[in-house]
């Protein structure tokens, strides 16, 4: 039996990938774009298992059989992109096919939702589906992500066991085509190495001090092993927050990747740019008390382990 994997040659989607073959998944069908096959770093090692072209998957999902569980990690992820009928067919209506293929061929359904969805969090962070419908994201691309969530819990026809996961600030491994979307890790790492020093945001809020702007950061293989625990535990259906559950300070951020590089800590300060500063989040923090009581139980790793692996792993490949 086959799991199809979409956004497999992402971030995310890679990691995932290539744990599930150590784990003893051997039969994994790949979804992405054809062009990341060779432009990207996390794609090595997974060049020879069968593909199939993102543009051609919802025309060939009638032809496909023994499909044991869709994981659908596939998505337009940059929070700076403002085409709304773009994100919309990438992000919700993709997403939607995949949804009602998977109810009438009786197939579990993972996809990937965001801590975006949560907008600047005066709403609060609670997976309850009761709560879901206040949230007011703050870009287009938390909006794609909500309206999907929304649909979802609308649908009378549902797959046999589905679960949406918000994941919140991901960190780790493999992340550098990501460019400008790339974690704070990842850049601090390289301007760091480059200059000696780390630029961080002013905060232009009161009661917040410069760089105690929280945010809930998550190290990939943790991401990876709640993928694996909604596949292989099969909890109850649902919407499930995808964070530690702890908010740490981008000041903390920057402390242990210091520390990681044997540094001492040099940081230059600049106004956070005026065209991010109506959304920019100034809290996350997940509520992983849903996710515990189906019984997640594994310990999340912490800012400071976590940037010290990834540190070391930059370092090994030269960044």
């Amino acid at each position: 039996m086959t799991v199809l994997l979409t956004g497999a040659y992402g971030f995310i989607g890679a990691r995932l990938a290539h744990t599930l073959r150590t784990k003893g998944q051997k039969d994994l069908l790949l979804c992405d774009k054809p062009d990341y096959r060779n432009a990207r770093s996390c794609v090595k090692g997974l060049e020879s298992l069968p593909f199939i072209d993102r543009e051609k998957l919802l025309d060939e999902l009638p032809r496909l059989k023994d499909i044991q569980a869709v994981v659908h990690l596939g998505a337009c992820t940059d929070t700076g992109n403002h085409d709304q009928a773009y994100m919309w067919k990438m992000n919700t209506d993709y997403t939607k096919a995949l949804w009602q293929w998977c109810s009438e061929k009786k197939i579990p359904l993972l996809y990937a939702s965001s801590g975006a969805t949560y907008g600047k969090g005066d709403e609060g962070y609670s997976d309850d589906h009761k709560e879901i419908p206040r949230y007011k994201p703050l870009n287009v691309y938390g909006r794609s992500k909500h309206e999907f969530d929304l649909w979802a819990l609308e649908q009378k026809a549902v797959p046999p066991l589905w679960w949406g996961l918000k994941f919140f600030n991901v960190y780790g491994f493999d992340e550098n085509h990501k460019g400008r979307m790339a974690s704070p890790v990842f850049h601090g790492f390289h301007e760091i190495n480059k200059t000696g020093k780390q630029t961080l945001f002013r905060s232009h809020k009161d009661g917040i001090k410069d760089g105690e702007q929280k945010r809930d950061f998550i190290f990939v293989d943790d991401i990876v092993k709640l993928c694996q625990f909604c596949v292989e535990k099969r909890p109850a259906p649902g919407v499930y927050n995808c964070g530690t559950g702890q908010a740490r300070t981008f000041l903390d951020v920057s402390k242990a990747l210091f520390k990681a590089m044997g540094l001492g800590q040099r940081i230059e300060w600049v106004d956070t740019p005026e065209k991010f500063r109506a959304g920019y989040q100034y809290f996350t923090q997940a509520d992983m008390g849903k996710m515990r009581a189906v019984g997640y139980s594994d310990p999340f790793v912490p800012i400071e382990e976590g940037v010290k692996k990834y540190v070391d792993w930059l370092k090994s490949r030269k960044g």
